[in-house]
């Protein structure tokens, strides 16, 4: 790059520095960068460390053993392999997730991403491809963006892994999960997820990492997973910006 390129770039990004500062994704307050949280923010954001359970990553209050397993995956064991979340979905990563979802806050999606890839980095290192969960086409149209297709394409290009935007698709245009009960869940998503026989051959034999903004009852995940091992994938790992704790869902 040369010495004028590079001037041209600093003194536009001072003049946006000063045009548009700034802010906590939380309460708006200056920071000292983009893509930071407030020093009165910080705190309530709960991120999930070690231990935990290995399939759900569920947090655990207290270390059980390596590889102990939660309740929840014992009883009901999950179609995926390995989930990880980087927050639990509280307090400001509700609000985050929401203002991304709704409010077209896509300026969070380098932050969130981020953080999930500091908490997927293990299930990243065996990815071979990245699938983000889809919306249906007619939702997708309202919102105009695909959340967690924002999520999945940042992190594949920060990691250099292979992004299929595509290869899953929403078939059946379901309601809100909002308010549902687990069973009502499950049936509102049932046979919602489709890989094309075109797309088949981004997905089979492969290790797919499956990408999605929250994980609450884990019954939209566990249709999308069927629909990936249905087209061939060896197995599917699921990474969320935020999952509830246990018992709240």
């Amino acid at each position: 790059m040369s010495i004028i390129r590079r001037g041209t770039l600093a003194i536009g990004g001072s003049i946006g520095r000063l045009l548009f500062p700034p802010v906590c994704p939380g309460c708006q307050a200056a920071v000292t960068g983009s893509g930071t949280v407030c020093a009165q923010c910080w705190p309530k954001l709960r991120f999930i460390e070690r231990p935990y359970c290995e399939v759900l990553g569920l947090p655990f209050a207290y270390d059980l053993g390596k590889g102990f397993l939660s309740a929840e995956a014992i009883a009901e064991p999950p179609p995926f392999a390995r989930l990880r979340a980087a927050v639990l979905y509280e307090d400001l990563a509700a609000r985050l997730v929401a203002a991304l979802k709704y409010g077209d806050r896509t300026d969070l999606v380098p932050l969130m991403a981020g953080w999930m890839r500091r908490a997927g980095a293990e299930l990243l290192a065996d990815a071979d491809v990245i699938v983000p969960v889809p919306l249906h086409s007619g939702r997708l149209w309202r919102r105009r963006f695909n959340q967690s297709a924002e999520l999945a394409r940042r992190i594949g290009r920060e990691t250099g892994t292979t992004y299929s935007a595509l290869a899953l698709r929403r078939v059946k245009s379901t309601r809100s999960q909002v308010g549902l009960g687990v069973s009502q869940r499950q049936e509102n998503v049932r046979g919602a997820f489709q890989v094309i026989d075109p797309r088949r051959a981004e997905i089979q034999g492969r290790r797919v990492l499956l990408v999605d903004d929250v994980y609450t009852t884990g019954a939209t995940t566990a249709s999308a997973t069927r629909a990936l091992k249905r087209a061939g994938a060896r197995d599917v790992d699921v990474l969320v910006f935020a999952r509830v704790a246990a018992g709240t869902a």
